[in-house]
Protein backbone atom coordinates (compact mmCIF):
# COMPACT_ATOMS: atom_id res chain seq x y z
CA UNK A 1 0.00 0.00 0.00
CA UNK A 2 0.93 3.48 -1.09
CA UNK A 3 -0.14 6.90 0.63
CA UNK A 4 0.31 10.08 -0.99
CA UNK A 5 0.17 13.17 0.24
CA UNK A 6 0.52 16.55 -1.75
CA UNK A 7 1.39 20.14 -0.62
CA UNK A 8 2.16 23.59 -2.06
CA UNK A 9 -0.95 24.49 -3.71
CA UNK A 10 -2.54 27.91 -3.41
CA UNK A 11 -3.71 31.25 -4.74
CA UNK A 12 -1.38 33.00 -7.14
CA UNK A 13 -1.34 35.48 -9.19
CA UNK A 14 -1.18 34.99 -13.40
CA UNK A 15 2.48 34.78 -14.32
CA UNK A 16 3.67 33.45 -10.74
CA UNK A 17 5.29 30.43 -9.51
CA UNK A 18 4.50 27.93 -7.52
CA UNK A 19 6.22 24.34 -6.34
CA UNK A 20 3.42 20.85 -5.44
CA UNK A 21 4.96 18.20 -3.66
CA UNK A 22 3.85 14.93 -2.92
CA UNK A 23 5.17 12.99 -0.38
CA UNK A 24 5.15 9.42 -0.40
CA UNK A 25 5.11 6.10 1.96
CA UNK A 26 6.49 2.83 1.33
CA UNK A 27 10.15 1.87 0.09
CA UNK A 28 8.96 0.43 -3.49
CA UNK A 29 8.30 4.47 -4.34
CA UNK A 30 12.04 4.44 -6.09
CA UNK A 31 10.61 1.37 -8.34
CA UNK A 32 7.26 3.88 -9.64
CA UNK A 33 6.52 5.87 -12.12
CA UNK A 34 5.04 9.40 -11.08
CA UNK A 35 2.61 11.28 -12.66
CA UNK A 36 0.46 14.50 -11.47
CA UNK A 37 -3.23 15.24 -13.25
CA UNK A 38 -5.17 17.88 -12.44
CA UNK A 39 -8.88 18.20 -12.33
CA UNK A 40 -10.57 21.68 -12.86
CA UNK A 41 -14.32 22.37 -12.07
CA UNK A 42 -16.84 20.41 -14.38
CA UNK A 43 -14.24 19.02 -16.27
CA UNK A 44 -13.06 15.94 -16.22
CA UNK A 45 -9.37 14.63 -14.47
CA UNK A 46 -6.32 15.44 -17.28
CA UNK A 47 -2.92 14.60 -17.18
CA UNK A 48 -0.59 17.09 -16.69
CA UNK A 49 2.74 15.36 -16.05
CA UNK A 50 4.88 12.15 -15.68
CA UNK A 51 8.27 10.83 -14.49
CA UNK A 52 9.91 7.25 -15.03
CA UNK A 53 11.11 5.43 -11.83
CA UNK A 54 14.82 6.49 -12.48
CA UNK A 55 13.90 10.12 -13.46
CA UNK A 56 15.18 9.55 -17.06
CA UNK A 57 12.07 9.73 -18.57
CA UNK A 58 9.02 12.51 -18.81
CA UNK A 59 6.20 13.18 -20.24
CA UNK A 60 4.01 15.97 -20.31
CA UNK A 61 0.89 17.77 -21.78
CA UNK A 62 0.83 19.94 -24.25
CA UNK A 63 -0.46 22.46 -22.14
CA UNK A 64 2.65 22.83 -19.97
CA UNK A 65 5.32 22.50 -22.20
CA UNK A 66 8.04 25.37 -21.13
CA UNK A 67 6.12 26.40 -18.23
CA UNK A 68 6.01 23.25 -15.84
CA UNK A 69 8.96 20.37 -14.73
CA UNK A 70 8.46 16.93 -12.93
CA UNK A 71 11.34 16.26 -10.60
CA UNK A 72 11.79 13.72 -7.66
CA UNK A 73 13.89 12.43 -4.98
CA UNK A 74 14.21 9.20 -4.61
CA UNK A 75 15.90 9.18 -1.38
CA UNK A 76 13.02 11.50 0.01
CA UNK A 77 10.40 9.65 -1.44
CA UNK A 78 9.20 12.86 -2.76
CA UNK A 79 8.28 14.01 -6.61
CA UNK A 80 8.04 17.60 -7.11
CA UNK A 81 5.65 19.92 -9.90
CA UNK A 82 7.50 23.28 -10.43
CA UNK A 83 4.96 25.42 -12.23
CA UNK A 84 5.93 28.96 -13.88
CA UNK A 85 4.36 30.95 -16.02
CA UNK A 86 1.12 30.20 -14.63
CA UNK A 87 -2.44 30.84 -15.96
CA UNK A 88 -5.34 31.01 -15.09
CA UNK A 89 -6.55 28.27 -17.38
CA UNK A 90 -4.21 26.37 -14.47
CA UNK A 91 -6.87 26.44 -11.86
CA UNK A 92 -7.69 23.15 -10.73
CA UNK A 93 -6.94 20.53 -8.03
CA UNK A 94 -3.87 19.09 -8.67
CA UNK A 95 -3.51 15.00 -8.04
CA UNK A 96 -0.41 12.84 -7.64
CA UNK A 97 -0.58 9.36 -8.68
CA UNK A 98 2.17 5.98 -8.49
CA UNK A 99 1.97 3.73 -11.25
CA UNK A 100 3.26 0.44 -8.89
CA UNK A 101 4.48 -1.29 -11.87
CA UNK A 102 8.08 -1.39 -11.06
CA UNK A 103 10.69 0.31 -13.00
CA UNK A 104 8.99 1.49 -16.24
CA UNK A 105 11.17 2.83 -18.98
CA UNK A 106 8.60 5.09 -20.16
CA UNK A 107 5.93 7.17 -17.98
CA UNK A 108 2.46 6.50 -18.91
CA UNK A 109 -0.09 9.58 -19.44
CA UNK A 110 -3.31 7.11 -19.06
CA UNK A 111 -4.73 7.66 -15.34
CA UNK A 112 -6.15 4.11 -15.40
CA UNK A 113 -2.65 2.65 -14.68
CA UNK A 114 -2.49 5.00 -11.44
CA UNK A 115 -3.29 2.81 -8.61
CA UNK A 116 -2.14 5.21 -5.82
CA UNK A 117 -3.31 8.93 -5.73
CA UNK A 118 -3.31 10.80 -3.44
CA UNK A 119 -5.77 13.78 -1.97
CA UNK A 120 -5.66 16.75 -4.05
CA UNK A 121 -4.00 20.14 -3.58
CA UNK A 122 -5.95 22.96 -4.73
CA UNK A 123 -4.15 25.62 -7.51
CA UNK A 124 -5.59 28.78 -7.95
CA UNK A 125 -4.43 31.02 -10.34
CA UNK A 126 -5.92 34.48 -10.78
CA UNK A 127 -6.01 37.04 -13.43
Amino acid sequence: QVQLVESGGGLVQAGGSLRLSCAASGRAFSTYAMGWFRQAPGKEREFVYAINWSGTSTTYADSVKGRFTISRDNAKRTVYLQMNILKPTDTAVYYCAADPRPNTAVPTTASRDYNYWGQGTQVTVSS
